[in-house]
């Protein structure tokens, strides 16, 4: 009875995995001091997302380097977040994230900018489906803090559809609210100024 319950979702698992996108960001060969002498292997760090919102980031560590990458990617799939995106193409609004000694910044940015990133960042924004941003890495350069660093920003990412339900209003109420109470202010003062020149 086991047997044919898990076929399914052995195949529903498959299916979900080729849509997934992944990207290699960096393979070390790393030592480990025995008895006998040094045992070389191999850290791969890996991106997975679906293009659509869903990111994940993750790092293996094999004797072969095909070993490392699919250790890697399964953490990367295990760990996946979503990201709420404007119009599914950039960011809701400029982020500030750290991550050890690793800072980015990324901003949203206007149709037609592209991906203005480094290597490790381009990485997860290809794979996250963003497609006009702008990027800036500061302090270390080690791509598993650059990388850690942009998840740990994403996790911060709001929409305006959560800001409302999260503040108990509507979103046009998020978003308007301004433009609506400055218009009547700028229409008075126009109202004012034409009255000063009549009465001068």
């Amino acid at each position: 009875m086991a047997r044919p319950e898990r076929a399914p979702k052995e195949g529903k698992d498959r299916e979900e995995g080729n849509e997934l996108q992944e990207r290699l960001v960096a393979v070390n060969r790393v030592a480990k001091t025995v008895k006998g002498g040094r045992r070389m292997a191999f850290a791969a760090l890996v991106v997975v997302g679906d293009g659509r919102g869903r990111v994940g980031a993750g790092s293996g560590k094999a004797r072969e380097v095909p070993e490392a990458i699919r250790k890697a990617t399964e953490a990367a799939r295990r760990g996946m977040i979503r990201v709420p995106l404007r119009e599914g193409r950039t960011l809701h609004h400029d982020i500030d994230a750290r991550f050890g000694a690793g800072r980015v910044r990324m901003r949203s940015a206007q149709p037609g900018t592209g991906i203005i990133a480094g290597g490790p960042l381009r990485a997860v924004f290809e794979v996250l489906g963003i497609q006009d941003v702008v990027s800036k890495s500061f302090g270390t350069s080690n791509p598993y803090n650059m990388v850690k660093a942009a998840l740990a920003g994403f996790e911060t990412v709001e929409s305006p559809r959560m800001v409302a339900a999260r503040r108990g209003r509507r979103v046009n109420d998020i978003l308007g609210k301004k433009a609506d109470e400055n218009k009547p202010e700028a229409e008075e003062k126009v109202e004012e100024d034409k009255a000063e020149g009549e009465n001068a």
